[in-house]
């Protein structure tokens, strides 16, 4: 691991269970706390007759949510230790707000979810879990908050663990490392606790420090989303035709033979550009301009795939959904489909089934979702996509449904695959 190392994650858990807290803790206690913003929350604090810092006030940005003691939107903060740097996004609670956990998850490669000590697993940590292995996000976390309103005993902390990690299990979710911690004090968040001389495991920052992160773009399917075409048609550039987007998934290079989708026309790259001048070889997630040995009909919203190893194309696509909107999403409904940087007209098929949290059973969904349930859905689209299964890749296999009168997001999507290649 090197010290350049980013680790991109997110935090989730019931109202109370203390996300806000534990976040101040780890940014207070890793000292990556400006003196202003600790000044600035001292004297919140001390206005509200609080003696100590109040460190949730660090994420808690918002006016309503200082008033109210509740996180509400997603609160990303940035911060670094000798060991790593960190995206931390720090998502709400409340049921209402469960949406926001989607957004703040979506890219994380880790999800710290907390569960207060006296109260366990309770509906709220089931719906966050089952929203992290929907996102397919690789580690997770137990952070089992305010032990010390249990008496710092491991077996109220076993317990917990226990159910928090057959439920994973459940789920898909393997390798959960479970953490006994107290926000409060900053027990096992940065440093080790005295109290809880059972726990032989890692502080929270530890484990963040020390988790693998990144992978080998080589390894995944090639996807270029075309964001622009560039024509300067300029004296220096008369005949300059340029793909531009940044690289999804993957690796391009020169000589390389790629296939266009949906149109499935061929050729192979003739140069690749970049802000630092041409290079023979890029990989995601960066940003070029791919020139190609023959003048073919793209634009935006293709997408350019290595070889003939491209996803399906089909005006069908069937997803696993988690609904965000207040107001419900209904068979027949029309919508806009954003996928990648294409986006088409579509129409809401069939919606056959929602998520039981409880015992995890797929329950007919009476053909329409609410806020916050998680479902499945199948959209018929008016031009055919190229959608991988969000299996494969998180990126080109994710796409938002989004109300075409008032461009509100509806329905935050991940593709489960398509049975047939169909664009017809």
């Amino acid at each position: 691991m090197t010290a350049t190392s980013l680790l991109r994650f997110a935090t989730a858990g019931s109202v109370d269970d203390g996300k806000s807290t534990l976040v101040g803790r780890l940014l207070f206690d890793s000292k990556s706390v400006l003196t202003d913003q600790l000044e600035a929350v001292e004297h919140a604090s001390r206005s509200r007759g609080q003696e100590a810092p109040d460190l949730a006030l660090l994420t808690d940005g918002l006016r309503a949510e200082r008033e109210q003691g509740i996180t509400i939107d997603v609160a990303y903060r940035y911060f670094a230790t000798a060991r790593r740097r960190f995206i931390l996004a720090d998502t709400p609670g409340h049921v209402q707000y469960t949406r926001n956990m989607v957004t703040g998850a979506s890219t994380a490669e880790l999800a710290v979810v907390l569960v207060d000590a006296r109260n366990g697993v309770v509906e709220q940590t089931r719906r966050h879990l089952a929203v992290t292995a929907l996102l397919r996000v690789p580690h997770v976390v137990l952070a089992v908050n305010k032990m010390d309103l249990v008496g710092y005993q491991e077996s109220v902390f076993a317990a917990i663990a226990d159910e928090f990690t057959a439920y994973a299990d459940g789920l898909g979710v393997s390798g959960v490392t479970a953490i006994p911690v107290c926000a409060l004090a900053g027990d096992n968040v940065v440093v080790p606790s005295g109290r809880m001389a059972w726990y032989g495991g890692p502080t929270l920052l530890e484990h963040l420090e020390s988790v693998p992160v990144g992978h080998d773009p080589s390894g995944e399917p090639t996807r270029l989303p075309v964001q622009y075409v560039i024509r300067p048609q300029t004296a220096a550039h008369p005949d300059y035709r340029g793909y531009a987007g940044q690289i999804a998934s993957g690796v391009l290079s020169v000589g390389a033979p790629v296939t266009v989708l949906p149109s499935r026309l061929t050729s192979v790259i003739e140069a690749i550009d970049t802000l630092d001048g041409s290079t023979d070889r890029a990989w995601a997630p960066q940003s070029v301009t791919v020139r190609l040995a023959d003048d073919l009909d793209i634009s935006r919203g293709d997408l350019l795939a290595l070889g003939d190893e491209g996803p399906p194309v089909t005006r069908d696509v069937t997803a696993t959904v988690c609904h965000v909107a207040d107001r419900p999403l209904k068979v027949g409904d029309r919508v806009l489909l954003k996928h990648a940087t294409r986006t088409v007209k579509a129409i809401v098929r069939e919606i056959p089934s929602r998520l039981t949290l409880d015992d995890l059973s797929q329950q007919p969904a009476a053909g329409e979702l609410r806020a916050n349930d998680i479902g499945r859905v199948v959209v018929r689209t008016a031009e055919p996509l190229a959608v991988d299964a969000y299996a494969d890749s998180r990126r080109t296999g994710s796409f938002l449904l989004i109300d075409p009168v008032d461009g509100t997001t509806l329905t935050a999507c991940m593709a489960t695959g398509t049975p047939v290649d169909q664009a017809g």
